[in-house]
């Protein structure tokens, strides 16, 4: 394939391990896995239960399945939760009739949109999504008065996108879920490890590219019932899901060596520290921040004080897309006058390109 005959800019990353960037690059062990995996013929049944043995002995879990995105993990789990009393023969047959009085509670503010609304998954599934709490909290409380005979499972998600404030902790729904007979799937999509969460969930599913960093994927892990429960729609709405051979190599390989290449804490700050030299513009202020969700990353903020810049934060992340090199920030905070660089994805020469852009946007706003 001739790259150079497509219409591609250079991409900088700064906004971390984002979907709309392909999440995250490939090493050479993993690309090397994935030609392995691709150049040869298996019998995928085999294939799909012995790469879930491997994974759910590292993790220590009943059972896990690969799947081809954490999305796909959601609605799957949510399926295998509608039909899971249903004979395997009918399961499909009964998911594709509907299940409308099936119901998997969500906190309000663990209701979001990740790229695609966390409520089409669960509806994919099969089930209804039932809203608990409020925007800015819930309680355990308000949970346990919403179970009711329809309820099926409850859904955590533990995410930077969720309400961080006033909600109750994932070991806490747990056992609420437990003391209900509920199962809890836990959408973990962008956490570095199933270890702190295993003993909290009946389902974790993560995404294999992004904290991973291997290829396009996901893994759903946790009790055996609730995973053959739900690989039994691999032959119904999976199959729209279907992984191939080469993304389950690239993951087991990315899976096996995930964390040999994370960034210590100490070398996030070391790679951001040329950034502190725009704080000799007056009007933007550099400082450090840690993640809102308690993940081992620290970050850059760039604070824009738009009286003295003459240019608004939102102003300023929209002209860093502009040009032969797009430059994207975490820029979910623009609206109140800031932007984040996230230093996971970048370089050196990414660093001083920032600064480079950014003094030259703002030279250009006060001309």
């Amino acid at each position: 394939m001739n790259v150079a005959n497509m219409k591609l800019r250079q991409v900088i990353n700064a906004s971390g391990k984002m979907t709309i960037l392909g999440n995250s690059t490939l090493t050479d062990d993993i690309v090397d896995a994935m030609r392995l995996g691709g150049q040869s013929y298996y019998e995928m049944a085999d294939l799909v239960v012995e790469s879930g043995r491997v994974i759910a002995e590292e993790i220590g879990t009943e059972a896990a399945w690969v799947v081809n995105s954490a999305s796909a993990g959601i609605a799957l789990s949510v399926a295998g939760l509608v039909t899971e009393h249903v004979s395997p023969a009918i399961a499909i047959e009964q998911l594709n009739q509907g299940q409308p009085e099936k119901e998997i509670i969500i906190m309000r503010g663990h209701l979001v949109d990740y790229g695609a609304p966390i409520s089409t998954m669960i509806t994919l599934g099969g089930a209804k999504v039932k809203e608990v709490g409020y925007a800015n909290g819930c309680t355990l409380d308000q949970l346990e008065a919403n179970i009711t005979e329809n309820t099926i499972g409850i859904l955590y998600v533990q995410s930077h996108h969720c309400v961080q404030k006033n909600m109750p902790k994932m070991h806490e729904v747990y056992e609420l879920a437990k003391c209900a007979s509920l199962p809890l799937i836990a959408d973990i999509a962008a956490e570095e490890s199933f270890q702190p969460y295993k003993a909290y969930a009946d389902v974790l599913i993560m995404s294999g590219s992004k904290a991973m960093e291997g290829p396009t994927s996901g893994i759903v892990a946790g009790k055996e019932q609730y995973i053959k429960a739900m690989q039994v729609h691999q032959f119904g709405i999976g199959r729209a899901m279907k992984v191939g051979k080469e993304t389950i190599f690239g993951l087991i390989e990315a899976f096996m060596t995930s964390g040999e290449h994370k960034q210590s804490i100490e070398a996030q700050i070391q790679l951001l520290q040329p950034l502190y030299v725009l704080n000799d513009i007056s009007g933007i202020s550099i400082s450090f921040i840690e993640d809102e969700s308690g993940r081992d990353i620290v970050r850059a903020r760039v604070t824009i004080d738009e009286q003295r810049i003459n240019r608004t934060a939102s102003a300023i992340t929209a002209a860093l897309l502009q040009g032969d090199v797009a430059i994207y920030t975490r820029d979910y905070l623009a609206n109140v006058g800031c932007f984040d660089i996230d230093p996971r994805p970048l370089t050196e020469e990414d660093v001083q390109m920032i600064v480079t852009k950014i003094r030259h946007i703002v030279g250009e706003a006060n001309d």
